[in-house]
């Protein structure tokens, strides 16, 4: 992606932990046909290879999995808080006018060899630590085990999974490090004060990324 020295987020830890809080993204992969893309929640291992492992699994009678050329790189994005900038708030805006609206987000892309798997244990296990990462938060957890036996194996003959051994890992934080700190402080504050959809969130990783600071 393009991806400008402002915005370049280089440390691991920091993109492993933006995986683990999206959660939700796109494995993109390439058939005969073309591009192909599905949107499914994924897991990153840490630990699986030199920049980690990216698991998930898609639908059995989703044609990805069958399609997708062997040995081809898949590519696994993740799109993170993001929000429409007002010009309007731009302390730089005063006076000369010189300024345009923009977007500011944050985008990881996780890319390297994809293979799919049907194995049946594999699959369970991946399943049981999706399940227990989403119902971390609920009061009484629902577990896998709860399911009947015989209900859960039919479940998992109706999925494949898909595990993309990490070779390049891109982080884009685009929270307008390229403008003076003026205007950083004035979107963060815009954004708090309007309060909609990822705003709050934003702010908040603007206010994190050095909105203190002028960019250098």
């Amino acid at each position: 992606m393009y991806n400008p020295r402002w915005f370049r987020e280089e440390r691991a830890e920091v993109i492993f932990e933006m995986i683990d809080r999206i959660s939700f993204g796109t494995v993109v992969t390439v058939t005969p046909r073309g591009v192909s893309a599905s949107h499914v929640p994924m897991l990153i291992d840490r630990d699986a290879g030199e920049h980690g492992t990216i698991l998930g699994h898609i639908a059995r009678g989703n044609l990805q999995w069958r399609d997708t050329v062997p040995g081809t790189e898949g590519l696994a994005i993740f799109v993170g808080p993001q929000a429409y900038i007002s010009p309007k708030w731009y302390e730089s805006s005063i006076g000369k006018g010189e300024v345009v609206p923009t977007w500011n987000y944050i985008a990881v892309h996780a890319r390297g060899p994809v293979s799919f798997f049907t194995d049946e244990s594999r699959l369970l296990k991946l399943v049981t630590r999706l399940t227990e990462k989403f119902e971390e938060g609920q009061g009484s957890p629902w577990r896998v085990s709860e399911a009947p036996a015989d209900y859960l194996a039919r479940e998992l003959k109706a999925i494949v999974g898909f595990e993309i051994r990490v070779s390049s890992l891109e982080g884009k934080w685009k929270l307008g490090q390229n403008r003076p700190l003026g205007d950083r402080l004035g979107v963060v504050a815009g954004l708090r004060s309007r309060g909609a959809g990822d705003d709050l969130e934003l702010a908040g990783e603007m206010s994190r990324d050095g909105t203190d600071s002028p960019p250098t």
